[in-house]
C-alpha cells in the first residue's frame, strides 16, 4: 500500500524540493546568471515535476474500500435513472395526437 499512497515525509521532501527550487531561481536571477543555467533549471523543474505528479497520483488515490464506500454513497444520493414516469396519455386518446 506504500507504493500508493503519500506520507507525510514525502510531502515535506515536495515542499523542501520546491522552496529549493525557489531559492535557486531567486540565486541565479539576483546574479544575473538565470538563462546561463538552463540545464541546471531543466534537471531541477524534472525532478519537482516528476514529485509532483506523484504527489498528485498518490495524494488522490483511493483505497479499494474507500471507492466503494463513495460508489455507494453516491449511488444512493442520485435519483433512479431506471424510474417509470407517468405520462399523461389516456386510452380514450387517439393513437395519433395532432401536432
Amino acid at each position: 500500500m506504500s507504493d500508493q499512497t503519500y506520507d507525510e515525509g514525502r510531502a515535506k521532501n515536495l515542499q523542501a524540493l520546491l522552496l529549493a527550487l525557489a531559492d535557486r531561481i531567486r540565486e541565479l536571477n539576483d546574479a544575473g546568471t538565470l538563462l546561463q543555467h538552463a540545464p541546471e533549471l531543466t534537471r531541477l523543474i524534472g525532478e519537482v515535476r516528476s514529485e509532483l505528479f506523484h504527489y498528485e497520483v498518490r495524494a488522490t488515490y483511493d483505497t479499494p474500500e474507500v471507492a466503494e464506500n463513495r460508489r455507494i454513497v453516491s449511488e444512493a444520493t442520485q435519483k433512479e435513472e431506471t424510474e417509470w414516469q407517468p405520462n399523461e396519455w389516456k386510452p380514450e386518446e387517439e393513437d395519433d395526437p395532432e401536432w
